[in-house]
């Protein structure tokens, strides 16, 4: 696919899961038979076992996992994730997991108790929650839990009268051993109560064994539990990263069209007058394409015309002239000491930039002449342009790697150590797919040994094999299919591969558009499009992006069946007329504006892996459901953006957090309304409308804009009954 204007493509429940903390002590009685992995703290060392020895209780499939463990699964700070195992035992007894998580420092924190996800399934698993970046690791521990197991023996045999003495003198013991592993202070007083009320002769057995089977016990033995024949796991690799790998919003543009009638090249001084506008609608990462020198050898005009002008301004992928290559700016846009000014002023403003970097040369970039053992000769002594049949490429060359990769690596760590210092901390990569794997994970390895804090986008629009290990060995974040993902059934199966397993090292960022890219859903559509696919990638993705003029809508394509736009910003200035647009309204700013400002209030849609989908009695209604913690957002939109859609919408409840009997309020974020919903609910939706509604929101005030105005509402309102 196009990408630029180049080549695109029955034991017992335990306790709620609990964020890790380091305030709790890990229990201290276990009895270790056998660890294939690192002992935990202040425990009996286990017996000697290799990694691919099954323990005394089996622990299998540990995931998340990457690359069978070569590679670590991903996660940002703060970032709550599913760790789960397959668990059992011989016989009937009941065996129990939990999760340890290793700090960058090599700190094991508290465990955190596993739950079967579903009876009979032996699939256990748990949420949890690294606190910091860094190289951390996590393991699985399995164990027999004779505490379980007794209860579920003493309430079949007390009440039928079967060894009830025999039975109360077994539960008894245990709970002394159990005593023995709870701190002083901690609730070992109340487990020896329970002993001494299971061995109370003067009482009937009934109330002896219900004095064992209080909340109060529950509490402390689900902190302190009675660990037998623990098993470890092999400790797998976690790498957690700042959150802005994960979520945040994305604004493009070209620097050089924020011109000015005097002067219509604009400069990085004009462009920044464009900052305070995109830091208003909510965006956190502006991406600027290329700002190096351009090529004039075979420069393409307007349209891609293969003719360009004197006054014609050149693609800006096509990088390097005799005034410099990739290290260098594009005079035109000013001086290196500007751009520093332009960063600075975007910092002011709360937004990072994100650089594009591009790994192709123009036919005048200094590296042909210096190095021409990294280009591809052909047998007449020229240099081949790159090519993506049908399209040409004139005025790209691109790199041979394996002549010299390490020269080849070695000028790409100075290049993007060089922004680095001008305060780059983001790369958007073009076309990454298009070189060797193995040259990517040197490169972001080497920078992230050092910078751990610096992001790489891959813009790989190719097959799926090659998406995915960008994603493992290293790239922070990937492009997606999502811009050609309209329907129903196809969004609902791509989001369920993304927030799958897929999750665990591939972070989507979902551009609704790019300068090449202009989808027929969008050009055929109009403004319901264009809205309606906004809310889809804000709502679905913790990363998102537009492409300058979205917020105008525009949509007039080259020709019929082309992606591309006419008069592509990519080969010429593009002023627009902002002020007048707002005026007119023909503008979806509100909208923009107000979806931002939903996702960073609401946690649920600042993560991916927690997404599920509900059930619509019409193909043009897709409904879907984010939660975290206490926050549930679910969202309604028509996909048809040309007519309106009347549908019945089936909550699957308990996936919101909810019994199926009950009806709570739900708040509209883009229009204030509140309604009462439970399990099925009538919605009429005009074209491309949508709902972005919090679970249990009570009635509140109006939404506003950026500039404190009423928000008018972008979308139709549900109808239901107003919560009262």
């Amino acid at each position: 696919m196009p990408a630029k204007h180049h080549q695109s493509s029955s034991p017992p429940t335990p306790r709620a899961q609990a964020r890790p903390t380091r305030a709790e002590s890990p229990p201290a009685h276990d009895t270790v038979t056998a660890d294939p992995g690192p002992p935990a703290p202040r425990r009996p060392a286990p017996a000697a076992g290799a990694a691919d020895r099954i323990g005394r209780i089996p622990v299998l499939d540990v995931r998340p996992v990457v690359q069978h463990g070569r590679r670590p699964a991903k996660a940002v700070t703060g970032e709550s994730f599913m760790v789960t195992a397959t668990v059992f035992r011989e016989g009937h007894d009941a065996v129990a997991a939990n999760v340890v998580l290793t700090d960058p420092r090599g700190r094991p924190g508290p465990w955190t108790p596993m739950r079967e996800l579903a009876p009979g399934s032996d699939r256990w698993g748990a949420l949890v929650t690294p606190d910091a970046p860094g190289d951390w690791s996590f393991r699985v521990e399995a164990w027999s839990d004779p505490v379980a197991t007794w209860r579920h023996h003493a309430q079949i045999k007390i009440p039928a009268g079967i060894d009830t003495e025999l039975v109360l003198e077994e539960g008894a013991r245990l709970h002394e051993r159990a005593a023995d592993g709870v701190p002083e202070g901690a609730g070992r007083t109340v487990v020896l109560r329970a002993a001494e009320a299971l061995r109370d002769e003067s009482r009937p057995a009934a109330w002896r064994l219900s004095a064992a089977l209080t909340p109060e016990i529950d509490d402390v033995l689900g902190r302190y539990p009675l660990r037998d024949l623990v098993t470890v796991s092999e400790a797998l690799p976690l790498l957690v990263e700042r959150e802005r790998a994960l979520f945040g919003s994305w604004y493009e543009f070209f620097p050089r069209s924020e011109g000015t009638p005097e002067r219509p090249h604009g400069t990085f001084e004009t462009a920044a007058r464009r900052l305070p506008a995109i830091a208003a609608m909510g965006f956190d990462v502006v991406y600027l394409p290329p700002i190096h020198p351009i090529g004039t050898t075979f420069r393409k005009g307007p349209d891609n015309t293969l003719s360009a002008g004197p006054d014609d301004v050149g693609v800006p992928w096509a990088i390097g002239s005799p005034e410099g290559g990739h290290d260098a700016v594009h005079p035109d846009l000013g001086t290196i000491e500007d751009f520093d000014r332009f960063v600075a002023r975007a910092r002011e403003l709360g937004l990072e930039i994100a650089l594009d970097f591009a790994l192709q040369c123009s036919p005048d970039h200094p590296w042909v002449s210096k190095h021409p053992e990294w280009f591809h000769h052909r047998p007449d002594g020229t240099i081949a342009y790159a090519e993506n049949p049908p399209k040409k490429y004139q005025d790209i060359y691109p790199i041979a790697f394996d002549a010299d990769m390490d020269g080849l690596v070695a000028e790409t760590l100075r290049i993007l150590r060089h922004w680095m210092g001008h305060g780059v901390r983001i790369f958007r990569v073009d076309n990454p797919h298009t070189k060797p794997v193995v040259f990517w994970q040197r490169v972001i390895a080497d920078i992230n040994r050092t910078d751990p804090d610096v992001i790489f986008l891959a813009e790989a629009f190719t097959r799926p094999a090659m998406m995915h290990t960008l994603a493992q060995i290293g790239f922070q974040q990937s492009y997606t299919y999502f811009t050609w993902r309209t329907g129903k059934q196809e969004l609902t199966e791509y989001l369920t591969e993304l927030s799958g397993e897929a999750a665990a090292y591939m972070r989507p960022n979902f551009f609704v558009n790019t300068p090449d890219i202009l989808h027929a859903y969008l050009q055929h559509g109009h403004r319901p499009a264009f809205e309606v696919r906004a809310v889809l990638a804000a709502t679905l993705s913790p990363t998102w992006g537009v492409y300058s003029g979205y917020e105008l809508c525009e949509n007039t394509p080259l020709r019929e069946g082309s992606e591309e736009y006419l008069n592509s910003e990519k080969y010429q200035l593009r002023q627009r007329d902002w002020e007048t647009a707002e005026r007119e309204g023909r503008t979806i700013t509100p909208l923009i504006t107000r979806l931002n400002m939903i996702r960073r209030e609401n946690p649920a849609l600042r993560q991916l892996r927690d997404l599920h989908f509900h059930h619509a009695d019409k193909e043009e209604v897709l409904v879907y459901s984010k939660r975290s913690g206490s926050n549930t957002v679910l969202v309604v939109a028509n996909l048809d953006p040309h007519h309106t859609q009347e549908a019945t919408v089936s909550l699957d409840m308990p996936q919101l957090g909810l019994d199926w009997h009950e009806s709570v309020p739900v708040r509209d974020e883009l229009t204030g309304e509140t309604y009462h919903w439970g399990r099925a609910n009538y919605v009429r939706l005009l074209p491309g409308g949508a709902h972005v509604l919090v679970v249990g929101q009570e009635p509140g005030g109006r939404p506003r804009d950026a500039r404190g105005e009423a928000l008018r509402p972008s979308t139709p309102q549900i109808g239901g009954s107003p919560a009262t």
